[in-house]
């Protein structure tokens, strides 16, 4: 299953690539937290969920980021400055489910709107 939000600020690659990082993991998120080890490209988590290593990895536009030992295989990405419009930030997060509950799509769906309201409020502080 796949997930998209659009957020409607300007930023760039660089930004996102040097913004979003594990040590700044709540500028992205208020539902995950470093609970234990963390270094830059990974950490140990709590979620809505339970406890994960949480991996980063530069990509072309942004980042990936990733939940390793979730049965989903939950991973969501965090871009800009690609087609069709190169002047928002997307985030697109995939489960290797085609089908799910109710339940588990509503926390995705609020983890989601959550994201997108750190970021859009992070993006335009610092501007």
């Amino acid at each position: 299953m796949e997930f998209f939000r659009i957020i409607r600020v300007k930023t760039t690659e660089k930004r996102i690539q040097d913004k979003l990082t594990i040590a700044n993991l709540e500028s992205i998120s208020n539902e995950l937290f470093v609970i234990g080890n963390q270094n830059t490209t990974e950490a140990e988590i709590g979620s809505v969920w339970g406890e994960f290593t949480l991996t980063r990895s530069l990509i072309r536009g942004g980042i990936r980021l990733a939940l390793e030992e979730c049965p989903n295989a939950l991973a969501w990405t965090i871009t800009t400055g690609i087609k069709p419009d190169p002047e928002v930030i997307v985030i697109h997060l995939t489960i290797n489910r085609k089908e799910q509950t109710a339940d588990f799509i509503q926390e995705i769906e609020a983890f989601l709107d959550d994201q997108s309201s750190c970021l859009q409020q992070y993006f335009k502080a610092t501007t």
